[in-house]
């Protein structure tokens, strides 16, 4: 289990919409992962499972966009998970010793948008 490392992203446009699916599609063929996940597509999340690091699906937490080319952070992405690390869309399952470092990444980015996450407030 592993949370990623956090990369300082560009941050897209605060009001970019935010299509998770779509934006997963643009990742893996940014990244070349498409038979499998790589580390450039693991920098779009904030957390996988180190020991199934080769299926896509440990990978949770998908925060990121392709836009013009580059790999940014895209503000609603960031706040769907923060949403979902405060148990919306019930939640998700990470282990306990792994929740205040993703809360920890998501926060980082928060404070570059100049605002507080939920479990702050």
């Amino acid at each position: 289990m592993a949370v990623t490392a956090f990369r300082d992203l560009p941050l897209a446009d605060r009001d970019r919409e935010w299509d998770g699916a779509a934006a997963e599609k643009r990742v893996r063929a940014w990244a070349g992962a498409q038979d499998e996940p790589n580390e450039k597509y693991r920098d779009a999340h904030v957390w996988y499972d180190a020991d199934a690091k080769q299926n896509f699906t440990a990978y949770k937490l998908l925060i990121a966009d392709v836009v013009g080319g580059e790999l940014v952070a895209v503000p609603r992405g960031v706040f769907a998970a923060a949403a979902v690390m405060q148990g919306s869309r019930g939640g998700v399952d990470l282990p306990a010793k792994d929740v205040d470092r993703v809360k920890s990444h998501l926060a980082k980015y928060y404070a570059k948008l100049d605002d507080t996450p939920p479990w702050e407030d």
